[in-house]
């Protein structure tokens, strides 16, 4: 393996991962940040106090809609990597750049749905929450049928939340946890040859050259390792429940692990050097084997 010649391995993934935090989950649960209301929370409390509107997930993002109907706000938690803790909502056409232009420190045009007139909202900068809510009214008679605001009323009397958002729920790699299994898999990947790391949409990545061959991210809560395999190692490994295809990169031969299952700790070792080696450059080959035989 030529990992342990480099002297490095993953064995040590399983017992950070399930020694004493448990995961994302339980490192969450014990820092005790559910006692009181968050910025979350509100959201939900606003979005849902609406008759007949659910919560679903698109996308990875929460999202608020009328039961069998139209989305009118998204939560959107550092999406991305992009450091915001925002809600986009549905507007009515023309009102996005009225708000954009003149509080642009409470609202900006979103990714995705902003070329739609959608208007994203900063929820951790001081914007009052009767106004939030405000806002989120008007975003849901935008979709919802008449017989669902047709005896609305006024906007909810919210009480606005006393903490912003758990630093681990806003990004998951702050955890102890994920942070040393973060290590662990920069040790193996910075050792192979002109390898660096850098992020891909606010994951943690690594690249031979200019090229990625490995990616970290969160997935329902869970730590995921995604390489390139090609189409056809694809194909086979996901009658294999442990495998699965990523969002974005599967059509292009992508394949994600779950690295919170010990039995996986090996499979990723393979899978890190065997993307590797596929967008390696000939020179990078070459140092490979050159390390290779001096051991």
């Amino acid at each position: 393996m030529i990992l342990e010649q480099h002297g490095v391995t993953l064995s040590g993934i399983a017992s950070i991962l399930h020694k004493g935090s448990k995961g994302y989950w339980g490192d969450f649960m014990v820092r005790g940040t559910r006692r009181e209301k968050d910025i979350p929370t509100a959201v939900r409390e606003i979005c849902l106090s609406f008759p007949g509107t659910e919560e679903t997930v698109g996308h990875g993002l929460p999202d608020f809609k009328v039961i069998g109907g139209r989305i009118f706000a998204t939560l959107a938690v550092n999406h991305h990597g992009d450091g915001r803790l925002a809600m986009w909502l549905r507007m009515p056409v023309g009102d996005q750049l009225n708000y954009v232009d003149a509080e642009p420190e409470y609202f900006y045009v979103p990714p995705y749905v902003g070329t739609r007139g959608w208007l994203g909202v900063n929820l951790d900068k001081g914007l009052d929450w009767l106004r939030v809510a405000k806002l989120v009214r008007g975003a849901f008679v935008e979709v919802a049928p008449k017989k669902l605001t047709a005896n609305l009323g006024a906007t909810i009397d919210i009480t606005p939340p006393t903490r912003t958002i758990d630093p681990i729920e806003f990004d998951p790699f702050v955890a102890n946890y994920a942070q040393a299994c973060l290590q662990t898999i920069r040790d193996v990947c910075l050792a192979y040859p002109e390898t660096h790391e850098d992020t891909q949409f606010g994951n943690p990545c690594f690249r031979a050259g200019k090229k990625n061959f490995c990616t970290l991210y969160f997935r329902d809560r869970k730590l995921m390792l995604s390489t390139w395999v090609g189409s056809e190692s694809q194909a086979a490994l996901t009658f294999d429940k442990r495998y699965s295809i990523p969002a974005y990169t599967g059509h292009h031969g992508w394949i994600e692990i779950n690295l919170e299952e010990p039995s996986m700790t090996g499979e990723a070792e393979n899978l890190i050097e065997a993307s590797y080696r596929h967008f390696a450059l000939k020179r990078m080959h070459k140092l490979l084997d050159e390390q290779t035989n001096l051991k």
